[in-house]
């Protein structure tokens, strides 16, 4: 039962109450409602919390006529709090016709592991003449002594319980890896997720962006089919006897027509991430970056690392796969910490800014997890040159990475077209690509930016000038050596220039992400009428 305690008068500032007395000769007060609900607690939920605030305000006279929601949304940060930026753009840009914000309670406006964080996007509201009042709380947000103790002890409290609820979720996380479980993430190319019971009987395999749904499941890795096995088998070959090197060997695979698990082109990037990964030879290994309270993310050193060995059946030979990383170590010893840097300046030199993606691109280099290892860290190796990552500057690289990455996408796009019996034609003028003489076709690439909190975000450039009948846009993943997704975007969504997208941007977005080309391709497939009748 939500209750309230009356406050008491304040020569500094009117109470609500006072302000409330009179609600009998006047209309009842406007106001708009927020809600938040993380996945901790059903009785959380934005419908329970809603209805608390719905009986709040017709006690007190309120009449809701905004509701701004943050469905799934972790209270940690305002970064993906769509609902709780909206608002705030609102009020402060003069839109909100409301002049008070209802909230459950303190910790649904947030659990900010800095309370003054909190107490900042309430008081923008209260600058921009909104106040903001928590329904479910034993106190009235007047701005008296009393109410604001209590809130400060209602912040702290809320940012605690996150603080407590990582600590137990770290050690549950790091027990399952110790025990042999998969915790998060894709299998990689060659392996699959296999989902078993509590006794560790099979329940099958998971397909990608299938979870568990019963809490005593587990998921372990599994060899996938075996031509998948065999190419992996294959690559530490290539690199091992044949003294290939990745570039070389993933032009092999594509010249092949072999993809990775992603059904993507592979790269010098994606090679090498298959030759160094630990789970090729059975040992699961986890902890190698933190995100705690999704604050900052930290790439762990190896004595950070929970791993255990030896609990999943392997791929590769473990002579072999040793094999491989001492010549890749070797790559690195051979050279002085002064032929390193000098390495460094040279791609400097040559593509205006430094990256771990320029790096690990470039033929006859040590990987950029060398130079950490060597040097401390990359951006310990950037000084050492001369060189400072500048937030407006260091995207010139990957820029130039991406452009490089344009054709082979386009080649990419015309082939699964084709492939599924439709007629390409490109118009040289525009590079807009015609499908059957019926639909017009753009590609562009999207590159991942990283937040300061460590949210993905994206900016696709729409040619409105152009007006194609399909945009199709390649998110890339946070690496920027990979696509993540494609979203297949129709005209009728290019009211602006310029698409700014979130992880996750709501339904009406997301339901034209795809993880493959095909939706795509098979708009260009044809039927025969014999077929269709």
């Amino acid at each position: 039962m939500v209750t309230a305690v009356e406050p008491k008068e304040t020569s500094k500032s009117p109470s609500v109450s006072h302000r409330r007395d009179d609600l009998s000769s006047r209309l009842p007060l406007r106001a708009a409602q927020y809600v938040r609900m993380s996945t901790e607690h059903q009785r959380y939920s934005t419908e329970n919390q809603s209805d608390a605030i719905g009986r709040y305000a017709l006690e007190r006279g309120f009449e809701i006529v905004r509701t701004y929601e943050d469905a799934g949304r972790s209270g940690l940060n305002i970064d993906g709090r769509q609902g709780l930026q909206n608002l705030l753009a609102d009020i402060e840009g003069r839109r909100a016709d409301f002049s008070v914000v209802l909230v459950y309670d303190v910790s649904r406006w947030g659990r900010f592991p800095d309370s003054d964080e909190a107490a900042f996007y309430e008081y923008r509201c209260r600058a921009a003449g909104v106040n903001v009042i928590y329904c479910a709380e034993q106190f009235e947000n007047d701005g008296s002594i009393g109410s604001d103790v209590q809130k400060v002890v209602k912040r702290r409290m809320a940012a605690e319980y996150s603080r407590e609820l990582s600590v137990k979720v770290f050690a549950g996380q790091k027990r399952l890896i110790e025990l042999g479980f998969r915790q998060g993430g894709p299998p990689g190319f060659g392996l699959r997720r296999q989902l078993v019971d509590e006794r560790g009987n099979s329940k099958g395999l998971l397909d990608r962006q299938q979870h568990k749904s019963i809490q005593t499941d587990r998921v372990i890795l599994v060899p996938g089919p075996s031509e998948e096995a065999q190419t992996v088998t294959r690559i530490y070959r290539d690199f091992v006897d044949g003294q290939l090197n990745e570039s070389e060997i993933a032009d092999r695979l594509n010249r092949q027509g072999i993809r990775t698990d992603l059904g993507r082109l592979w790269t010098r990037g994606t090679v090498h991430q298959v030759l160094i990964n630990e789970k090729y030879i059975g040992h699961n290994v986890w902890n190698r970056g933190s995100f705690k309270l999704k604050q900052r993310r930290v790439r762990n050193g190896p004595e950070a690392w929970i791993r255990a060995d030896n609990v999943f059946e392997p791929i590769v030979d473990r002579t072999l796969y040793d094999t491989a990383q001492a010549i890749i170590e070797a790559r690195c010893r051979r050279m002085t910490d002064a032929e390193m840097l000098e390495l460094l300046r040279r791609i400097l030199d040559r593509k205006g800014a430094l990256s771990g993606l320029l790096i690990d691109e470039t033929d006859d280099c040590p990987s950029s997890g060398s130079f950490q290892r060597r040097f401390g860290s990359l951006v310990r190796a950037y000084q050492l040159v001369g060189y400072t990552p500048e937030r407006d500057y260091a995207y010139i690289g990957i820029n130039r990475a991406l452009r490089r990455l344009h054709p082979t996408v386009i080649a990419e796009v015309i082939d699964g077209l084709k492939r599924f019996g439709g007629r390409v034609s490109r118009d040289e003028s525009s590079e807009l690509l015609i499908v059957n003489d019926e639909f017009s076709v753009s590609a562009v690439i999207a590159r991942c930016r990283e937040t300061a909190a460590g949210k993905l975000r994206w900016r696709v450039r729409l040619e409105r000038s152009l007006l194609p009948d399909i945009t199709v846009a390649v998110r890339m993943d946070g690496s920027n050596i990979a696509a993540r997704d494609y979203l297949i975007l129709p005209t009728v969504y290019m009211d602006e220039p310029v698409l700014r997208l979130h992880e996750y941007n709501g339904i009406s977005i997301d339901s034209y992400l795809f993880d493959t080309l095909e939706p795509l391709f098979e708009m260009a497939e044809r039927i025969s009428l014999k077929e269709v009748a």
